[in-house]
This record gives C-alpha cells, sequence and structure tokens, in this order.
C-alpha cells in the first residue's frame, strides 16, 4: 500500500486493512519518495490521468501555467517524482491489480481473502 499517513483516505484503508485483519506493507510517499520507473508502470496499468490527483490542493496550488503542461504521461510522472501530493492515495499492489483510491468493493473483491 502506497499514500502518506495524514491523507484522510489513506487512514481509512489502513483501518479498514487492520479491521479485516489482512496484512500489508506500507510506503509513505513523503518520507520514502516514489521512483519515475514505479510511477510510469503505474501508469501503464491506469493511465496517468487517474494517478495525477487534481482535486488537491497541490494541485490547485500550482500556477496554471505549469498545469497546462501536464499533457502527457512523462510530463505528469516527473511532476508526481516532485511533488508525491499529487498522486491520488491510496495506491494498492495488489497482484497484477493496481488499486487506486478507496473502493471497498474493489477491495472486497482483490484483496479480502
Amino acid at each position: 500500500m502506497y499514500g502518506i499517513p495524514n491523507c484522510d483516505t489513506t487512514r481509512k484503508l489502513l483501518l479498514w486493512l487492520k479491521e479485516n485483519n489482512i496484512d500489508f506493507d506500507f510506503h509513505d510517499y513523503k518520507k520514502m519518495g516514489i521512483s519515475k520507473s514505479k510511477l510510469t508502470i503505474w501508469c501503464k496499468q491506469v493511465g496517468w490521468e487517474k494517478l495525477l490527483n487534481k482535486r488537491g490542493t497541490t494541485w490547485k496550488g500550482l500556477p496554471p501555467d505549469r498545469q497546462e503542461k501536464i499533457t502527457s504521461q512523462l510530463a505528469a510522472v516527473n511532476l508526481m517524482t516532485e511533488n508525491t501530493s499529487l498522486i491520488k492515495r491510496p495506491v494498492v499492489e495488489a497482484g497484477s491489480k493496481l488499486l487506486v483510491g478507496f473502493d471497498e468493493k474493489n477491495y472486497l473483491t482483490h484483496i479480502k481473502k
């Protein structure tokens, strides 16, 4: 599981995983960062548009001219690597499936044993 511990959605998933007795490893973007290669792999799985969090205050705080330049996977990966708060959270690698955000139905289908 990848995320930021003070993110409400990440905390929601952490609690859900614990309540359902599901073992997981937690990767804190803020402390550990994220590699361009990992983000590129994720983008190939779900698309960069799904990974880039345009709803948050970090995106809204970017100058409009910087936002306008994010029109490709490469530009998005570079930006998300620079500022991990721009990655939608949480991200869970569940076997060959990549789950982005908190959707209990998805988690029940792909991780609950």
